[in-house]
């Protein structure tokens, strides 16, 4: 069908997805129903990147939408797919494949973030399928709250998972991003047993997900995924996202809020590390 399309022609998108393919003009119906079949993915942007989103050099894909509101959120321009630019799901495996050998080199490959890469699950385990066939690292950046999004075969061409574990309780975990907590602990106990490694990160915000209790909880969760837990990342909070939320007139909750001090992350980091954890 996009291959029929009058529209399908190469366009270079300026800006965070230059270089890709991309079928502007497609009607809303056609738009749709590729969506579902993974044949188009709404896209933020991209970036190459070295030792933030996995190991090595990795090419990070930032997917729009998502389910969550989390008070501390860096990109509240992602929130709404509509908001991403469509692209082929060619144009991403031809993409993955120009960097193969670069990925291959340094130990890296593809990170899915977002947004929420799991609003958009075909055409995400798509692109992971093909670099697998590649032989290229597959990398998912999630918050697992779309856990039923995704099935065994899916999960199995993750190598690695960014976990966000956002509390470790679900009053503090509602709180926080609006959402439930029990996906998260489900997503990642699926993870575990289908052989994915699992990097937990947990973002620490002074008086909102730093007391002893609520770290407790997060190590408790992290617990039930076993040796899949490679380390955790304790990531403190900033306002670096702050002019977004200003730009996009959306309120922004953590205004005045600070970022954890030394001692608190000292804290913190002996809390995990009591439970056997290697903390970052």
């Amino acid at each position: 069908m996009l291959k029929e399309s009058k529209t399908y022609q190469s366009q270079t998108l300026m800006g965070g997805l230059s270089g890709f393919e991309s079928p502007i003009g497609l009607d809303r119906r056609d738009r749709l129903n590729a969506l579902r079949s993974g044949d188009i993915g709404f896209v933020h942007s991209w970036d190459i990147n070295t030792s933030v989103d996995g190991p090595g050099t990795r090419m990070t894909v930032f997917m729009s939408g998502c389910p969550l509101r989390c008070q501390y959120c860096q990109n509240p321009d992602t929130w709404k797919m509509r908001d991403g630019q469509p692209v082929y799901l060619k144009a991403m495996i031809d993409k993955v494949e120009r960097y193969k050998d670069l990925f291959q080199a340094t130990g890296g490959g593809i990170t899915f973030s977002g947004g929420e890469s799991m609003m958009q699950p075909a055409f995400v385990s798509r692109v992971f399928r093909a670099a697998k066939e590649m032989g290229v690292h597959t990398c998912l950046d999630t918050s697992g709250f779309l856990n039923r999004n995704y099935t065994d075969d899916m999960i199995r061409d993750i190598d690695l998972c960014l976990l966000d574990v956002k509390s470790g309780n679900e009053e503090t975990y509602r709180k926080v991003t609006g959402v439930v907590l029990q996906p998260t602990i489900d997503f990642g106990k699926r993870l575990s047993r289908l052989g994915s490694k699992i990097w937990v990160r947990f973002v620490l915000v002074p008086e909102l997900t730093d007391s002893v209790e609520n770290v407790e909880g997060v190590a408790r969760i992290c617990e039930q995924f076993g040796d899949a837990v490679e380390h955790i990342d304790v990531l403190g909070f900033h306002q670096l996202g702050r002019p977004k939320w200003h730009e996009l007139r959306i309120p922004y909750p953590l205004e005045n809020a600070k970022g954890p001090s030394r001692e608190l992350r000292e804290r913190v980091r002996k809390q995990f590390e009591s439970h056997g954890f290697t903390v970052y």
